[in-house]
C-alpha cells in the first residue's frame, strides 16, 4: 500500500512510481550523486557523459523521463535536445535541463528549443526528485489524454463509416433521403476534424 507524503514521517522517497530516468551530464561526480539520491526501488536512473552517448543509450531503450545538461563535449545539451525533437520516436520525451546557468537567455533559449522544465546547480536533490515526479506525472497523464482521444476519434469514425453504409442502402430504397444523407455527413465530418484546431496548436 503507498502511503502519502503526509502521512509518511519525517523521510519518505519522492519517486515511488515505476520510472526511468536518464541523466547526460560530463561531470563524473554528479552523475554518482545522481545514482545515489535519484534511485530507488522505484526509480531506475542510468547515466552518459555527453549528448551522443545518451542519444545512443534512449536508441537502446527510452526512457521516461530525461536530464540534461546543457554544457557537454562531444555534443552539447542544445544540440542532443534539438535531436530529440527532430526525432518523431522521442520529440515528446520529457527534459529537465539541469545547468549552471541561470541567465535569461539560457531559460528562454532552453524553452524554446523544447525543454519540458529547467533547474539550476548546485542542485537540490530533494527538491529535484519532487520536480521528476510531477514532470513525469504530468507527461504520463498527457499521454493518456492523447490515447483516449484517439480511441474517441477511431469510434467515431467506425460510427460514420457503418451510418454511411446504412445511408447508402436507404438511398437506394428511398432517394428523396438525399438531404438528410448529404446533412449526415456533414455532421460527421465536423465531429471527426473538430480536434484539428489543437493538433495544429
Amino acid at each position: 500500500m503507498s502511503v502519502e507524503p503526509e502521512a509518511a514521517g519525517p523521510f519518505f522517497y519522492v519517486l515511488r512510481d515505476a520510472v526511468r530516468i536518464l541523466y547526460a551530464d560530463d561531470d563524473p561526480i554528479l552523475r554518482e550523486f545522481a545514482l545515489v539520491n535519484l534511485s530507488t526501488e522505484h526509480a531506475v536512473l542510468d547515466t552518459a557523459a555527453d549528448g551522443a552517448e545518451a542519444l545512443a543509450k534512449i536508441e537502446a531503450q527510452a526512457p521516461d523521463i530525461m536530464l540534461l545538461d546543457l554544457e557537454m563535449p562531444v555534443m552539447d545539451g542544445w544540440e542532443t535536445l534539438r535531436r530529440l525533437r527532430a526525432n518523431p520516436k522521442t520529440r515528446d520525451l520529457p527534459v529537465i535541463v539541469v545547468t549552471g546557468r541561470e541567465d535569461v537567455e539560457a531559460v528562454d533559449r532552453a524553452f524554446s528549443a523544447g525543454a519540458t522544465s529547467f533547474v539550476v546547480k548546485p542542485l537540490n536533490w530533494r527538491l529535484l526528485s519532487h520536480q521528476l515526479r510531477y514532470v513525469h506525472r504530468g507527461a504520463v497523464a498527457e499521454r493518456e489524454m492523447a490515447e483516449a482521444r484517439l480511441a474517441a476519434t477511431a469510434q467515431l469514425a467506425r460510427l460514420a463509416a457503418e451510418g454511411a453504409q446504412f445511408i447508402q442502402r436507404a438511398l437506394a430504397r428511398d432517394p428523396s433521403l438525399r438531404a438528410a444523407a448529404l446533412s449526415f455527413a456533414k455532421a460527421a465530418d465536423a465531429a471527426l476534424n473538430a480536434d484539428e484546431p489543437s493538433k495544429a496548436a
